[in-house]
């Protein structure tokens, strides 16, 4: 298998892709300005393919069928149109001698909607003398049971790959085709994207998917490091009205998805320090289950950046740069300007991460133990500016607005990972928030993600990933290479 270089940004400020099974293609992008979803599986550059991670499951994990879990979150309301619960199945196209070529059709079959016609209609009509194998055949021949994805994937060079697909789905909510085409080229110390897609999959911060008829983006990232610079350029173009996914309309549409062109540019230096280390020897003749994970630390890294982005057309229209603080009487301050469709718009933001990990992954059992914990200053103009009120009011002896006090808090995360047996480690990561409000509780939970994951230790540094987020209430198992 080819060994695929990822771009670990750990600031969340570039546009992740979020791992979701609400498609087949199993991603969907953030909304360029929303926070990113507390979801496992963000990640930047070249990912391998849907169709790839269930041909693994399938040939080397010995998994006949991969199971995976959608409810969209804009149905809520007991409507589980378009979700339910799935079997996924790949089949490999001969490649006929083409060794840079690998074709798939992967099929999806929708398990809990046949289950519930069958209780609906039962196996068959009180008139119905036919046999029930064949009642069940008509029952399986309901289209919107199954959607299908032709993925074509070329390999150009040993750094350039093409790939293309096209979805196809029985349910009437998603009678429209998904369409996607992406370029990848990969430069010495640079990751180059081009995509198209229609329609192009997009998720806002309060986990509802929007689809935009046409998007189109050049993405250019280097590669990160543990210390130093790296900088981002995206280019993005979205064509036709978005609406919300599955046609539920809940919400309102977001500024950036709407028709335009925007150019983002960020540019962020990172340092980190090593607090302990440990120098105690390894086992020997024991290979880790990751060697990513087999170095006991502790160890903090802060990141600090500016991002400028350029809006024409009807994504220009958006908050006003100095409107920091909705609800309140106080305006902060930001670096824009704006004239007619057209705006430009710059920011800075910060983050601080510390990690903790005992054990070095190596014996049977609770060897390894990690805690991460991920401070996000995303708008640098909001916590200026916020700080500076504060400090006023606590300066003229006034109690401080408590919004603007929560506002320029910072967003935290927090990961924990436990070895359970062998390979096999249980993680949750977690979003944490402080809430001052005399009626709410102090600290809350908010959206959390379990996973089961299991090392494969042959390859290094690869796992498998049963993942499930109570929010979106989705359930998904996915093969990553090379992420710590």
């Amino acid at each position: 298998m080819r060994k695929l270089r990822w771009v670990r940004d750990g600031d969340g400020l570039w546009d992740m892709d979020v791992s979701t099974p609400v498609t087949l293609n199993g991603v969907a992008r953030p909304i360029p300005g929303d926070p990113i979803p507390s979801v496992l599986g963000l990640s930047r550059g070249i990912r391998l393919s849907r169709p790839k991670q269930v041909d693994f499951f399938q040939r080397f994990m010995f998994m006949p069928f991969i199971p995976c879990h959608s409810t969209p979150p804009s149905s809520h309301n007991n409507n589980n149109n378009g979700g339910g619960f799935f079997l996924q199945r790949v089949i490999t196209l001969p490649t006929f001698s083409l060794d840079r070529w690998f074709g798939t059709v992967l099929g999806q079959f929708n398990v809990q909607k046949f289950v519930s016609g069958i209780k609906k209609n039962g196996f068959r009509q009180p008139t119905d003398q036919s046999p029930w194998f064949q009642s069940i055949a008509r029952h399986l021949s309901d289209k919107s049971l199954y959607a299908v994805d032709f993925c074509s994937e070329f390999f150009l060079s040993n750094d350039d790959s093409l790939l293309l697909s096209l979805e196809s789905y029985g349910d009437d909510d998603f009678k429209t085709s998904r369409k996607k085409a992406v370029f990848h080229h990969r430069f010495p110390h640079h990751n180059l994207t081009l995509e198209a897609a229609s329609p192009g999959l997009f998720v806002d911060n309060g986990g509802n998917f929007w689809d935009v008829p046409l998007t189109m983006s050049i993405d250019l990232a280097s590669v990160a490091s543990e210390s130093g610079p790296s900088y981002h350029v995206c280019i993005n173009h979205n064509a036709g009205p978005p609406k919300q996914f599955g046609n539920h309309q809940n919400g309102a549409v977001t500024a950036s998805l709407q028709p335009g062109f925007s150019a983002t540019a960020a540019l962020s230096f990172k340092n980190g320090i090593d607090i302990w280390r440990s120098e105690a020897p390894k086992l020997k003749m024991v290979q880790p289950y990751d060697v990513f994970l087999s170095n006991p630390h502790i160890s903090a890294s802060g990141i600090v950046g500016a991002v400028m982005t350029a809006c024409f057309g009807d994504n220009a229209v958006k908050a006003a740069p100095g409107d920091r603080f909705n609800g309140s009487n106080h305006k902060g301050f930001g670096l824009g300007a704006r004239r007619g469709k057209c705006a430009i718009l710059a920011d800075s933001f910060a983050t601080v991460s510390l990690s903790a990990q005992y054990g070095t992954f190596q014996k049977m059992f609770l060897d390894l133990t990690r805690v991460q914990a991920l401070l996000d200053f995303p708008s640098g103009a909001t916590f200026v500016s916020g700080a500076a009120r504060v400090t006023k009011d606590l300066y003229d002896s006034r109690t401080p607005d408590l919004d603007i006090v929560q506002k320029i808090c910072p967003s935290t995360t927090l990961s924990f990972q436990q070895q359970l047996a062998g390979p096999f480690s249980f993680r949750v990561d977690s979003g944490v928030e402080l809430s001052l409000k005399k009626d709410d509780r102090l600290v809350k939970v908010k959206d959390p993600v379990f996973a089961i994951e299991y090392a494969l230790q042959v390859l290094g540094s690869a796992k498998a990933v049963a993942w499930y987020s109570p929010r979106q209430k989705e359930f998904m198992i996915e093969l990553r290479f090379f992420e710590s």
